[in-house]
């Protein structure tokens, strides 16, 4: 598949892991190159001295391309950027926050920079910024999302006809199927992350791996809006913080129920009750725990053969 995504990061697939906090540690990164997509390390739940000891694991776990996600609004993004310096990472995709900032110093150092948006307005200051490419993620995504709640289909004719650079898509992409909707709708490549977190090389606990494949259609929904609005699987925390939103919580309230911590109580320590799951409307399509490779594998032949049955289809 050569197109300008595949080119941009030298990978043989247009596919990218999704850089997810607690779940894309190194060796899911390095499955994921390996396997020829892009692999992201998910920095946002790590120290420094830790996203530099994964960046050195996946690069002796794989000779392919590999990058670090970067959420702006991590509190110590300085020591984040020095340490992707330090450690010659050459693709970065920021996110959750303004790109202007840290764009041009990244790509002074020859880093490919790859923002994520959810709305046409910071797809046209990207771009503005100097990225190299843009993640459109819609409604559907897992973790933190847009406050616009624009689906995957509605968002990504919409950025394509805004910027000029190529789009990722993101959101409801787990199978070749739903990546080859993207392509037609205008992306040149897509962005997974709920498929790969029921991976057997996700940092994931196995908790969260197993309730993401018993998820249901409606299990999972976009609250704390008042706050960061955030997709999560259905749980004793969901309904608690369900609740508070019925009955008109503030945001200093919700600020108290959600706590420190949640986040890694729930996705990395595997605490059924009280632990936050961020994951995407398409867990509900998952029904196995599988190889990143064979994940990769499986997304590029259910594509092909799509396209195929696509190129046969007559309208009339």
């Amino acid at each position: 598949m050569k197109n300008r995504i595949s080119q941009l990061f030298d990978i043989q697939y247009p596919i990218v892991l999704a850089g997810m906090i607690w779940c894309s540690g190194w060796e899911l990164a390095s499955a994921v190159s390996n396997a020829g997509g892009l692999g992201l390390i998910g920095s946002g739940s790590m120290y420094p001295e830790v996203l530099a000891d994964h960046i050195r694991k996946c690069k002796k776990a794989t000779d392919k391309p590999f990058g670090v996600n970067l959420p702006m609004l991590y509190p110590d993004i300085e020591k984040h950027i020095k340490v992707i310096l330090d450690e010659g990472v050459k693709i970065v995709f920021t996110s959750a926050g303004n790109p202007q900032k840290w764009t041009p110093v990244l790509k002074a150092e020859g880093v490919t920079v790859v923002h994520v948006i959810s709305n046409s307005k910071f797809a046209r200051k990207s771009e503005d910024a100097g990225v190299d490419a843009i993640v459109a993620e819609g409604f559907e995504a897992g973790g933190h999302n847009g406050r616009e709640e624009t689906t995957t289909l509605c968002l990504i004719p919409i950025i394509r006809e805004a910027v000029r650079i190529p789009v990722i898509a993101a959101g409801g992409i787990s199978s070749g199927r739903s990546m080859l909707a993207a392509m037609i709708l205008g992306a040149e490549g897509v962005q997974i992350g709920s498929r790969f977190v029921a991976s057997n090389e996700s940092s994931a606990h196995a908790n969260f791996k197993n309730k993401v494949i018993d998820a249901s259609e409606g299990d999972t929904l976009l609250l704390l809006k008042q706050i960061t609005p955030v997709r999560l699987l259905r749980n004793k925390f969901f309904l608690e913080v369900e609740q508070a939103e019925k009955k008109c919580a503030g945001a200093d309230e919700l600020r108290m129920i959600l706590g420190k911590g949640r986040a890694k109580k729930g996705m990395f320590e595997g605490n059924l009750d009280e632990g936050e799951f961020e994951i995407g409307q398409v867990s509900a399509l998952l029904k196995d725990i599988m190889p990143a490779k064979m994940i990769v594998e499986e997304i590029v032949s259910e594509y092909e053969k799509a396209r195929l049955e696509l190129n046969n289809l007559a309208l009339f």
